[in-house]
């Protein structure tokens, strides 16, 4: 994989990169994303993954998600899912991210505890 990190004015930072020879993109955060870092990681991450077939978000590295950080990731599965694309969620199972998306009750369908099941579960 390779990829460039963007580091956003709060402690948050997303890298973006290619899997399986280009045909998906694997986009991971570290850090926070909530409303001062979701419109700017969602920015990021929508222009970096416009032409891909298939994307994995890792939320390994997140360590503070709130409400308008799931409505983030809503907003990136349906633009996704609007244009074709397969996209999957890491949220390892005792994390921040999957407490938080649990809570909310998103999608379970789109989570996988790593980036592995993740990519195997594009197939």
């Amino acid at each position: 994989m390779t990829g460039d990190e963007v580091a956003i004015e709060r402690p948050a930072a997303v890298s973006v990169g290619d899997l399986e020879n280009g045909a998906a993109r694997l986009v991971s955060f570290s850090g926070e994303i909530d409303l001062g870092t979701a419109p700017e990681l969602g920015d990021v991450v929508s222009q970096e993954t416009a032409d891909a077939l298939a994307v994995v978000l890792d939320l390994t590295g997140v360590t503070f998600l709130d409400s308008a950080g799931v409505r983030l990731l809503d907003t990136l599965v349906g633009a996704a899912e609007s244009r074709g694309c397969v996209m999957k969620l890491v949220a390892p199972e005792h994390g921040v991210a999957r407490f938080t998306l649990t809570l909310c009750a998103f999608r379970s369908d789109l989570l996988e505890s790593t980036v592995a099941r993740a990519v195997a579960s594009l197939n």
